[in-house]
């Protein structure tokens, strides 16, 4: 019996759970991690192998963009395997559209700059629109040429790298980690090396260290040299990567929807595969369910979390500048617990695929929840919902979020499901399966 009813091509009707949810779900790989890692298997070639690798559309336009370079890349499943490396003093032009996918298009402007060839980087609407300033102004530092033609520090961008060196960069950590990120992981192959210093108050430095962590794996020499709370000082030895075979961790920004499902409705679920220590910040996801008034036990192969559905599920206040993603995860859970919550510190993550401050507010009013719009975030008053349809805004996390609210709130519907393939296309499926659980 199918629990979810197509409306229109457009529309999807979403059913509620009937009690508590027992079960096992098996998350993509890590979009994240996968991506900063084919970064890395392009430059070290020959060799390389990527395994675990999620088919969202992020990870798609990642390959395709590499391709596009002319990377002899096979796949076969979740496996990626590389038989060349990028070749950096090719002079052909080369043109990559990223679609809507961020991350990939400024990790693929930055792999650009090592280029003697142009490469040109473009993407739809909505991507042009994506803040690139910051990473724009650091290539162009560094002595990348750097050419945007609509409009200065947006796609669609022309870069090469025939005049690039190493150095000093100082960069700010005031708008996205991507950018940081995308600067690091080509900066072995930099001349001089590079020493960047990221200041002011850090938004996810999490991430920052997950790229770290995926160039040790692949054989950089990186050291931090000063990390406070005003100053991340990083020094990148020149060098190569090293072919590596290497696994992707599952996704936990995607697991958080089956763990917050079991907030909110109570039961048990078992994530294969996701480890306490690990490179994702989103793992701590799960300590703020504990908070919230679920029990989480990690094992060898991967984290269990419960509620007991008669056990109080608690308001929280807490600052997700770490776990910016996760946003509309919290909010959703947070309109079903006893007692306002409060979530700071992520002011940045307007300039998202939407604003997820704002619209998120916008859709879940409609639902008649308060929702109050804040600086540097939003206070929840959990009160009665009703069901309504409501819009995704292009964004792949509002989409899924809403999903986990239809889970309590019954006549929930949402426009443009599809939109969720940016990272987990099977969510919808996945939805289902937890649900069939609570019938069982």
């Amino acid at each position: 019996m199918a629990l979810s009813r197509v409306v229109s091509v457009a529309h999807l009707r979403l059913e509620t759970a009937r009690g508590p949810l027992h079960c096992s779900v098996e998350v993509p790989g890590s979009k994240s991690i996968a991506n900063r890692a084919l970064i890395c298997a392009a430059l070290a070639g020959e060799g390389s192998i990527v395994t675990n690798i999620p088919g969202g559309d992020d990870t798609v336009a990642m390959l395709e963009g590499l391709r596009a370079l002319g990377l002899a890349i096979s796949q076969v499943k979740e496996s990626v395997s590389f038989s060349s490396s990028l070749d950096l003093e090719n002079t052909d032009e080369v043109n990559i559209h990223a679609a809507l996918a961020g991350t990939s298009s400024r990790f693929l402007t930055a792999l650009g700059a090592l280029r003697q060839g142009n490469t040109c980087i473009d993407g739809f609407d909505a991507l042009r629109k994506r803040p690139m300033e910051d990473l724009h102004i650091a290539l162009s530092h560094l002595g990348a040429n750097v050419s945007s033609s609509l409009g200065e520090y947006s796609l669609p961008v022309v870069v090469n790298g025939v005049d690039v060196h190493g150095g000093e960069l100082t960069m700010s950590s005031s708008v996205s980690s991507q950018f940081s990120s995308a600067i690091l992981l080509i900066s072995p192959y930099l001349k001089n090396g590079l020493v960047v210093n990221i200041e002011g108050n850090r938004i996810s430095e999490s991430y920052v260290m997950m790229t770290i962590g995926v160039m040790l794996a692949f054989g950089a020499d990186v050291t931090i040299e000063v990390r406070n709370e005003r100053l991340l000082r990083i020094r990148v030895q020149p060098g190569k990567y090293a072919a590596t075979q290497f696994a992707v961790e599952p996704d936990a920004s995607s697991a958080s929807y089956p763990l917050a499902a079991i907030a909110i409705c109570g039961g048990e679920v078992f994530i294969p595969g996701m480890k306490n220590e690990s490179l994702q910040g989103d793992t701590g996801f799960v300590s703020l369910m504990e908070e919230m008034g679920c029990t989480a036990l990690w094992v060898n192969d991967g984290v269990k979390l419960s509620r007991d559905p008669q056990s109080v599920l608690k308001g929280v206040s807490v600052d997700l500048n770490d776990m910016s993603d996760l946003v509309p995860t919290v909010v959703s859970v947070a309109l079903f617990a006893r007692g306002s919550s409060n979530i700071s510190g992520v002011g940045f993550i307007r300039n998202k695929e939407s604003d997820r401050l704002g619209d998120l507010a916008v859709e879940l009013r409609k639902c008649d929840a308060d929702v109050e719009v804040l600086e540097d975030g939003l206070r929840i008053s959990p009160r009665p919902l009703r069901g309504t349809e409501l819009g995704t805004h292009h964004d792949h996390r509002l989409a899924m979020a809403f999903g986990l609210v239809a889970l309590k709130v019954s006549g929930v519907t949402v426009e443009d499901p599809t939109v969720v393939s940016k990272s987990w296309p099977m969510y919808w499926e996945m939805r289902e399966q937890m649900l069939r659980s609570s019938h069982e």
